[in-house]
Protein backbone atom coordinates (compact mmCIF):
# COMPACT_ATOMS: atom_id res chain seq x y z
CA UNK A 1 0.00 0.00 0.00
CA UNK A 2 0.78 3.56 -0.95
CA UNK A 3 1.94 5.10 2.85
CA UNK A 4 2.66 8.90 2.81
CA UNK A 5 4.95 10.22 4.48
CA UNK A 6 4.09 11.64 8.18
CA UNK A 7 4.28 14.94 7.88
CA UNK A 8 2.44 15.20 3.86
CA UNK A 9 -0.49 16.59 3.68
CA UNK A 10 -3.76 14.39 2.33
CA UNK A 11 -3.13 12.74 -0.95
CA UNK A 12 -5.28 14.20 -3.86
CA UNK A 13 -4.29 11.56 -6.67
CA UNK A 14 -7.21 9.07 -7.40
CA UNK A 15 -6.00 5.83 -5.89
CA UNK A 16 -4.65 4.09 -8.60
CA UNK A 17 -5.72 0.39 -7.24
CA UNK A 18 -9.51 2.21 -6.86
CA UNK A 19 -11.83 2.28 -3.87
CA UNK A 20 -10.58 -0.21 -1.78
CA UNK A 21 -7.30 -2.17 -0.98
CA UNK A 22 -6.88 -5.99 0.23
CA UNK A 23 -4.33 -7.58 1.81
CA UNK A 24 -4.41 -10.88 1.47
CA UNK A 25 -2.44 -13.63 3.33
CA UNK A 26 -1.12 -16.59 1.30
CA UNK A 27 -3.16 -18.85 2.80
CA UNK A 28 -6.30 -17.70 4.54
CA UNK A 29 -5.97 -19.84 7.99
CA UNK A 30 -7.74 -17.80 10.03
CA UNK A 31 -12.09 -17.62 10.40
CA UNK A 32 -11.43 -13.74 10.57
CA UNK A 33 -11.91 -9.93 8.09
CA UNK A 34 -10.20 -7.22 9.57
CA UNK A 35 -11.76 -4.28 7.91
CA UNK A 36 -10.75 -0.08 8.48
CA UNK A 37 -13.30 1.54 6.32
CA UNK A 38 -12.38 4.74 7.71
CA UNK A 39 -8.92 5.21 7.06
CA UNK A 40 -9.09 6.66 3.71
CA UNK A 41 -6.86 9.12 2.75
CA UNK A 42 -7.20 9.86 -0.93
CA UNK A 43 -9.18 13.25 -1.63
CA UNK A 44 -10.11 13.41 -4.87
CA UNK A 45 -8.74 17.67 -6.21
CA UNK A 46 -12.40 18.46 -7.67
CA UNK A 47 -13.68 17.25 -3.67
CA UNK A 48 -11.27 19.53 -2.35
CA UNK A 49 -11.99 22.60 -4.69
CA UNK A 50 -15.97 21.96 -3.60
CA UNK A 51 -14.88 22.16 -0.10
CA UNK A 52 -14.80 25.58 2.29
CA UNK A 53 -12.29 23.47 4.44
CA UNK A 54 -8.99 23.49 3.94
CA UNK A 55 -7.45 19.19 3.50
CA UNK A 56 -6.13 19.23 6.96
CA UNK A 57 -10.02 20.46 8.21
CA UNK A 58 -11.08 17.44 6.01
CA UNK A 59 -8.69 15.34 7.56
CA UNK A 60 -10.67 15.75 11.25
CA UNK A 61 -13.21 12.68 9.85
CA UNK A 62 -10.31 10.48 9.28
CA UNK A 63 -9.56 7.16 11.35
CA UNK A 64 -5.75 8.27 10.58
CA UNK A 65 -3.42 5.29 9.83
CA UNK A 66 -6.02 2.61 11.58
CA UNK A 67 -5.47 0.18 8.48
CA UNK A 68 -1.52 0.34 9.29
CA UNK A 69 -2.08 -0.60 12.92
CA UNK A 70 -4.02 -3.36 11.93
CA UNK A 71 -1.93 -4.18 8.94
CA UNK A 72 -0.40 -7.42 10.94
CA UNK A 73 -3.62 -9.42 10.11
CA UNK A 74 -2.30 -11.31 6.72
CA UNK A 75 0.55 -12.26 8.88
CA UNK A 76 -1.90 -13.90 11.27
CA UNK A 77 -4.01 -15.69 8.45
CA UNK A 78 -6.62 -13.57 8.01
CA UNK A 79 -7.65 -10.49 4.88
CA UNK A 80 -7.52 -6.98 5.93
CA UNK A 81 -9.86 -4.48 3.58
CA UNK A 82 -9.10 -1.22 3.68
CA UNK A 83 -10.97 1.85 2.01
CA UNK A 84 -8.66 4.39 -0.10
CA UNK A 85 -11.66 7.21 -0.13
CA UNK A 86 -11.88 9.34 2.84
CA UNK A 87 -14.74 9.00 4.68
CA UNK A 88 -15.67 13.03 4.82
CA UNK A 89 -16.11 12.23 0.29
CA UNK A 90 -18.62 9.05 1.40
CA UNK A 91 -19.29 7.24 4.38
CA UNK A 92 -18.94 3.44 4.14
CA UNK A 93 -20.30 3.12 7.65
CA UNK A 94 -23.91 4.34 6.62
CA UNK A 95 -26.51 2.71 4.56
CA UNK A 96 -25.95 3.77 0.73
CA UNK A 97 -28.79 5.98 0.90
CA UNK A 98 -28.63 8.57 4.27
CA UNK A 99 -28.72 11.85 2.55
CA UNK A 100 -29.51 15.29 3.54
CA UNK A 101 -31.83 16.56 1.62
CA UNK A 102 -30.51 20.31 2.58
CA UNK A 103 -27.54 19.45 0.73
CA UNK A 104 -28.93 19.42 -2.52
CA UNK A 105 -30.31 21.82 -4.80
CA UNK A 106 -32.29 19.27 -6.48
CA UNK A 107 -35.07 17.07 -5.29
CA UNK A 108 -33.89 13.61 -3.47
CA UNK A 109 -35.81 10.09 -4.92
CA UNK A 110 -38.66 9.50 -2.44
CA UNK A 111 -36.70 6.34 -1.28
CA UNK A 112 -34.06 8.12 0.06
CA UNK A 113 -33.27 8.19 3.66
CA UNK A 114 -33.10 11.76 4.86
CA UNK A 115 -34.41 10.87 8.70
CA UNK A 116 -32.11 8.99 10.37
CA UNK A 117 -30.22 10.43 13.64
CA UNK A 118 -27.05 10.15 11.31
CA UNK A 119 -27.97 12.53 8.08
CA UNK A 120 -29.90 14.83 10.85
CA UNK A 121 -26.05 14.99 12.40
CA UNK A 122 -25.09 15.80 8.92
CA UNK A 123 -23.23 12.65 9.12
CA UNK A 124 -25.19 10.93 6.26
CA UNK A 125 -23.21 8.32 3.60
CA UNK A 126 -22.31 12.11 1.99
CA UNK A 127 -21.41 14.16 5.23
CA UNK A 128 -22.02 17.69 5.95
CA UNK A 129 -20.00 18.23 8.07
CA UNK A 130 -16.20 16.80 9.08
CA UNK A 131 -16.24 14.72 12.63
CA UNK A 132 -15.33 18.28 14.41
CA UNK A 133 -19.14 19.89 13.13
CA UNK A 134 -17.28 22.38 10.69
CA UNK A 135 -19.81 22.47 7.71
CA UNK A 136 -17.74 21.15 4.05
CA UNK A 137 -19.05 22.59 1.24
CA UNK A 138 -19.43 25.90 -0.69
CA UNK A 139 -22.08 25.25 -2.48
CA UNK A 140 -25.12 22.72 -2.62
CA UNK A 141 -24.18 19.36 -4.71
CA UNK A 142 -26.76 16.91 -7.04
CA UNK A 143 -28.12 14.36 -6.83
CA UNK A 144 -25.93 12.76 -9.62
CA UNK A 145 -22.86 14.01 -7.60
CA UNK A 146 -24.13 11.04 -4.28
CA UNK A 147 -24.90 8.83 -6.81
CA UNK A 148 -21.29 8.99 -8.81
CA UNK A 149 -19.99 8.62 -5.08
CA UNK A 150 -22.12 5.61 -4.00
CA UNK A 151 -21.59 3.77 -7.91
CA UNK A 152 -17.77 4.48 -7.42
CA UNK A 153 -16.78 4.11 -4.05
CA UNK A 154 -19.53 2.72 -1.42
CA UNK A 155 -20.32 -0.11 -3.94
CA UNK A 156 -17.54 -1.90 -4.55
CA UNK A 157 -16.22 -1.79 -0.89
CA UNK A 158 -19.24 -3.35 0.33
CA UNK A 159 -18.95 -5.96 -2.88
CA UNK A 160 -15.51 -6.69 -1.90
CA UNK A 161 -15.82 -7.06 1.66
CA UNK A 162 -19.30 -8.90 1.22
CA UNK A 163 -16.85 -11.32 -0.73
CA UNK A 164 -14.39 -11.75 2.28
CA UNK A 165 -16.80 -12.57 4.17
CA UNK A 166 -18.61 -15.24 2.16
CA UNK A 167 -15.74 -16.37 1.52
CA UNK A 168 -14.38 -17.24 4.46
CA UNK A 169 -17.50 -18.79 5.61
CA UNK A 170 -17.38 -21.36 2.67
CA UNK A 171 -13.45 -22.27 4.65
CA UNK A 172 -14.58 -22.53 8.16
CA UNK A 173 -18.52 -22.53 8.26
CA UNK A 174 -18.45 -18.96 10.18
CA UNK A 175 -16.46 -15.43 10.10
CA UNK A 176 -15.70 -12.86 12.35
CA UNK A 177 -15.58 -9.46 11.10
CA UNK A 178 -13.61 -7.15 12.68
CA UNK A 179 -14.53 -3.28 11.70
CA UNK A 180 -11.49 -0.99 12.90
CA UNK A 181 -12.08 2.73 13.63
CA UNK A 182 -10.48 5.50 15.86
CA UNK A 183 -12.18 7.85 18.21
CA UNK A 184 -10.86 11.55 18.97
CA UNK A 185 -10.21 12.45 22.16
CA UNK A 186 -12.85 15.16 22.07
CA UNK A 187 -15.66 12.57 21.84
CA UNK A 188 -16.64 12.00 25.38
CA UNK A 189 -17.75 14.72 27.55
CA UNK A 190 -15.19 17.09 29.34
CA UNK A 191 -13.77 16.02 32.42
CA UNK A 192 -14.39 12.10 31.65
CA UNK A 193 -11.29 9.61 31.42
CA UNK A 194 -12.25 8.01 28.36
CA UNK A 195 -11.06 4.54 27.45
CA UNK A 196 -8.48 2.88 25.58
CA UNK A 197 -10.76 0.75 23.64
CA UNK A 198 -14.72 0.80 22.84
CA UNK A 199 -16.12 -2.71 21.48
CA UNK A 200 -19.36 -1.89 19.75
CA UNK A 201 -21.69 -4.89 19.28
CA UNK A 202 -24.93 -3.67 18.73
CA UNK A 203 -25.45 -4.50 22.16
CA UNK A 204 -25.15 -8.07 22.15
CA UNK A 205 -26.55 -8.25 18.91
CA UNK A 206 -24.35 -8.71 15.74
CA UNK A 207 -21.96 -10.86 17.28
CA UNK A 208 -21.62 -14.14 19.97
CA UNK A 209 -20.90 -12.71 23.80
CA UNK A 210 -17.92 -14.94 24.01
CA UNK A 211 -16.21 -13.09 21.03
CA UNK A 212 -17.09 -9.42 23.10
CA UNK A 213 -15.40 -10.84 25.88
CA UNK A 214 -12.52 -12.84 24.83
CA UNK A 215 -11.44 -9.42 22.70
CA UNK A 216 -12.13 -7.46 26.07
CA UNK A 217 -9.84 -9.87 28.20
CA UNK A 218 -7.06 -9.92 25.83
CA UNK A 219 -6.93 -5.99 25.54
CA UNK A 220 -7.48 -5.65 29.57
CA UNK A 221 -4.23 -8.44 30.28
CA UNK A 222 -2.29 -5.54 27.81
CA UNK A 223 -3.79 -3.02 30.44
CA UNK A 224 -5.76 -0.98 28.74
CA UNK A 225 -9.05 0.60 29.71
CA UNK A 226 -11.94 -1.14 27.76
CA UNK A 227 -15.59 -0.57 27.47
CA UNK A 228 -18.74 -1.83 25.67
CA UNK A 229 -21.13 -0.13 23.27
CA UNK A 230 -20.75 3.03 25.04
CA UNK A 231 -20.94 5.60 23.01
CA UNK A 232 -20.08 3.75 20.03
CA UNK A 233 -22.40 0.37 20.06
CA UNK A 234 -21.50 0.00 16.33
CA UNK A 235 -22.55 1.28 12.89
CA UNK A 236 -23.76 0.28 9.89
CA UNK A 237 -21.44 -2.52 8.69
CA UNK A 238 -21.58 -4.26 12.25
CA UNK A 239 -25.03 -4.20 12.13
CA UNK A 240 -25.71 -5.53 8.45
CA UNK A 241 -23.23 -7.89 8.54
CA UNK A 242 -23.03 -9.07 12.14
CA UNK A 243 -25.83 -12.36 11.87
CA UNK A 244 -24.72 -14.70 14.49
CA UNK A 245 -27.70 -17.04 13.40
CA UNK A 246 -25.81 -17.07 10.26
CA UNK A 247 -22.58 -17.71 11.40
CA UNK A 248 -21.28 -14.06 10.42
CA UNK A 249 -19.98 -12.01 13.38
CA UNK A 250 -19.46 -8.73 13.50
CA UNK A 251 -17.77 -6.17 16.49
CA UNK A 252 -16.51 -2.28 15.71
CA UNK A 253 -13.48 -1.58 17.55
CA UNK A 254 -12.50 2.13 18.10
CA UNK A 255 -9.33 2.72 19.08
CA UNK A 256 -8.17 6.31 20.92
CA UNK A 257 -6.14 8.26 18.62
CA UNK A 258 -4.07 9.75 21.68
CA UNK A 259 -2.78 5.91 22.18
CA UNK A 260 -0.50 6.50 18.80
CA UNK A 261 -1.39 9.48 16.95
CA UNK A 262 -0.89 13.35 17.63
CA UNK A 263 -3.99 14.64 16.33
CA UNK A 264 -3.42 18.32 15.39
CA UNK A 265 -0.23 17.32 13.33
CA UNK A 266 -1.83 13.89 11.82
CA UNK A 267 1.57 12.05 12.62
CA UNK A 268 2.35 8.44 14.19
CA UNK A 269 3.42 8.91 17.87
CA UNK A 270 6.23 7.40 19.65
CA UNK A 271 3.03 4.65 20.76
CA UNK A 272 2.46 3.68 17.68
CA UNK A 273 4.71 0.81 17.28
CA UNK A 274 4.06 -0.90 20.78
CA UNK A 275 -0.10 -0.13 20.15
CA UNK A 276 0.57 -1.89 16.90
CA UNK A 277 2.34 -4.53 18.36
CA UNK A 278 -0.73 -5.40 20.88
CA UNK A 279 -3.17 -4.62 18.22
CA UNK A 280 -1.23 -8.20 16.45
CA UNK A 281 -1.05 -9.88 19.78
CA UNK A 282 -4.98 -9.43 19.51
CA UNK A 283 -5.15 -10.82 15.82
CA UNK A 284 -3.52 -13.58 16.58
CA UNK A 285 -5.30 -14.41 19.52
CA UNK A 286 -8.88 -14.28 17.56
CA UNK A 287 -6.83 -16.06 14.76
CA UNK A 288 -5.97 -19.04 17.00
CA UNK A 289 -9.48 -19.00 18.55
CA UNK A 290 -10.74 -19.87 14.86
CA UNK A 291 -14.35 -21.30 14.34
CA UNK A 292 -14.55 -22.66 17.28
CA UNK A 293 -15.50 -19.21 19.45
CA UNK A 294 -18.03 -18.29 16.37
CA UNK A 295 -19.87 -21.97 17.23
CA UNK A 296 -20.54 -21.85 20.83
Amino acid sequence: MDHMHLADPPRTDAAPSGPYLIRRPLRQTAAVVVASPHSGRAYPPEFLDASRLDAVALRRSEDSFVDDLFACAPAHGAPLIAATFPRAYCDPNREAWELDPSMFADSLPAWVNTTSARVGAGLGTIARVVASGEAIYRRKLRFMDAEHRVQACWAPYHEALAGLITGTQELFGACLLVDCHSMPAHSLPAGQDGPDFVLGDAHGTACAPAVTARIERVLTGLGYRVRRNDPYAGGYITRHYGRPRDGVHAIQIETARALYMDEARFERSTGFTRLQSHLSALIADLAEAGSALLHP
